[in-house]
């Protein structure tokens, strides 16, 4: 029997777990745009909207919906130009497996890998770009008590998360959105 020749880890589905979070925009256009976080108050930490993703709930699905209930802000996902080593529907099957430029897409632009404390498994959390749903600024839902909400300039935003990885993940966010 052959041995693969790839560093591989695999996890059985009880070791892992799947969120999904999204970077949320009050704008698509760059130098209007603020960003949405999300303070936990018990810990007085700003960080990203996200969390586990639901039984049959795609991922996208579930970025929407945990955002809205983290802000209680609606949000739709963001067409954005990026690098991506996805495929798109049109490609032929045997398409060189590297990274091209695609326009107008709504796929992750990051996925962050943590392992959980206690060597209790791995989180593997997918990350897209989104934007307030038309009027929504002036239509917000509760959110989870647990969090205050509140809307930053894009820089500022980057200063008040409470960990490197998260604003490595606004940067990248920002650096998309702003390229598109």
């Amino acid at each position: 029997m052959a041995e693969s020749t790839f560093v591989t880890k695999q996890h059985a589905s009880e070791q892992f777990v799947e969120s999904c979070g999204a970077v949320l925009f009050t704008s698509s256009e760059p130098a209007d745009a603020k960003v949405c976080l999300v303070n936990l108050r018990s810990k007085d930490e700003w960080l990203l909207p996200k969390g586990r993703r639901n039984i049959d709930e795609s991922r996208k699905e579930a970025a929407l919906r945990e955002v809205a209930e983290e802000t209680g802000f609606q949000g739709r996902l963001l067409p954005v130009t990026m690098s991506t080593r996805a495929c798109a529907p049109d490609d032929h099957p045997d398409v060189p497996d590297k990274a091209r430029t695609q326009r107008n897409i709504t796929e992750p632009f990051m996925c962050t890998v943590r392992e959980l404390p206690g060597g209790n498994g791995t989180k593997f959390i997918w990350w897209y770009i989104a934007v307030l749903e038309d009027d929504a600024y002036n239509q917000r839902g509760a959110g989870e008590e647990q969090f205050n909400t509140e809307f930053f300039a894009m820089d500022e935003a980057v200063q008040k998360l409470q960990f490197e990885t998260d604003r490595e993940v606004l940067r990248r966010a920002i650096q998309v959105m702003t390229t598109t």
